[in-house]
């Protein structure tokens, strides 16, 4: 997946990247409410913590639902518990109310469970190297990545120390999956901008 990140010189930079698999889950609907955000029941969902979803074939509030299964109809979803999840970019106060039907859509996630990732960022592909996350790269080993098998994650992190100190302002990075066999997939590469900051102490 093409993702391009800007880091901001002098903040902590956090990213959660998640790993979706081709397959479709559906989960059934039994309730939507009239609010904002909006909150909708699906027993045993099985959603992760801010997984991307979209809504289907709900009857009533038929402004909710996606058109389609692309990219840009699915939002990122918060998990309230096992039954209910809520879209916080969907104010739902003036549809018209739930009667019945629907699904939740989301790409069922990858097991994380034996993997382990890698990233670095060059100033072009094949070019010199300006972070890393490999120990063997010191002393610009400056990204840290964590595995969260139980949250489907993989977390990205640079202390606040270290993207004040970056002196370059653009780069091109990937970042890749090893599984416990070694296989290596690429889950996500793009561009990374390195913008200034205002307030220095």
């Amino acid at each position: 997946m093409s993702t391009d990140i800007t880091i901001v010189r002098g903040d902590t930079f956090l990213m959660a990247a998640r790993w979706e698999q081709p397959k479709f889950v559906y989960a059934t609907i039994t309730g939507i409410t009239q609010t904002a955000p909006v909150s909708i029941t699906a027993t045993a969902h099985g959603v992760p913590n801010g997984w991307r979803v979209a809504i289907q074939s709900v009857k009533g509030m038929t402004d909710i639902n996606a058109s389609d299964l692309k990219d840009k109809s699915f939002l990122q979803a918060t998990v309230v518990d096992a039954n209910t999840i809520e879209l916080n970019t969907v104010n739902a106060i003036d549809f018209k109310p739930y009667t019945s039907g629907g699904v939740v859509v989301y790409r069922e996630p990858v097991d994380l469970t034996g993997y382990t990732a890698r990233m670095q960022v060059r100033d072009k592909v094949g070019g010199t190297l300006l972070a890393s996350s490999e120990a063997g790269d010191s002393p610009l080993d400056i990204i840290s990545l964590t595995v969260d098998a139980t949250a489907k994650t993989v977390g990205i992190a640079v202390a606040a120390t270290d993207t004040a100190a970056l002196t370059w302002k653009k780069g091109y990075y990937d970042l890749e999956m090893v599984s416990a066999g070694g296989k290596v997939t690429k889950l996500l590469s793009g561009t990374i901008t390195v913008s200034g900051e205002v307030t220095t102490v």
